[in-house]
């Protein structure tokens, strides 16, 4: 994927002044420019007192990346 260098450099700019990573800029913008923003915003609500923290909802991110990272690695080596 190509990304316009001024972009990137805008990217990096926000990511830092907001104490983010750059991918999760570009997420929040592409969320936000798509329209999924307001569905993920309505599906946490109606989650109540049952939703995750943001750090249980990072770990079980990372959790679920790992699980299908392996899974590829394993249909790759099989």
């Amino acid at each position: 994927m190509y990304i316009d260098e001024e972009l990137l450099t805008a990217a990096t700019v926000a990511a830092a002044r907001s104490r983010k990573h750059e991918y999760e800029v570009f997420e929040d913008a592409l969320r936000r420019h798509l329209g999924l923003q307001e569905v993920v915003e309505r599906v946490w609500s109606g989650l109540g007192t049952d939703a995750p923290s943001e750090e249980e909802s990072l770990r079980l991110a990372h959790e679920e990346l790992a699980a299908v990272r392996a899974a590829a690695r394993d249909r790759q080596a099989g």
